[in-house]
């Protein structure tokens, strides 16, 4: 036997918990919701951060010798420590003239190497071969090493960094 339930009270009262239940699941998900598709969208707004960084003075620089630089990335973390600190290629090619390649392959990201007696730069993790000019020779990379811009300033050679360019 069902218990005595006054006609009229429960169907209105479960049908409100109903409502009520859908209407707090609703603003639980667009709460949730907001953070994350703004968390998507941000990189679309956000200007990548762009700053001449100093790798030596100019006549530490061998002209036709290619060399790596360390520097800081253009835009490290507080608590990133030693990884903030990232490298470029750098060849010297005349008095006042520097030409400056990531070390990363722009295949997966692994970083490739400089092989003097060869003129060629190496990615050791899936053989990609890339010209003295940074141009694909052999292996899997789709596009030439990229390079970033360099000046001479105050007798100081400068990159302008700006986050690792695999893409």
């Amino acid at each position: 036997m069902e218990p005595a339930t006054p006609p009229g009270l429960t169907p209105s009262r479960r049908r409100f918990l109903s409502r009520l239940s859908f209407v707090l699941s609703g603003f639980i998900g667009a709460v949730a919701t907001v953070p994350v598709i703004g968390f998507l969208l941000s990189p679309l707004t956000r200007k990548q951060p762009r700053v001449w960084r100093a790798v030596g003075p100019v006549d530490r620089f061998t002209i036709g010798e290619t060399v790596n630089v360390v520097f800081e990335d253009a835009s490290p973390l507080p608590w990133a420590g030693v990884t903030a600190r990232t490298a470029a290629w750098l060849r010297r090619d005349g008095s006042d003239k520097f030409t400056a390649f990531t070390v990363h392959c722009t295949h997966l990201g692994c970083p490739v190497r400089w092989v003097a007696d060869a003129q060629l730069f190496l990615c050791p993790c899936h053989g990609g071969v890339y010209y003295s000019d940074g141009t694909v020779s052999a292996g899997p990379p789709p596009r030439t090493l990229p390079q970033y811009p360099v000046r001479v300033h105050n007798g100081q050679v400068e990159i302008l960094t700006s986050p690792i360019p695999i893409v």
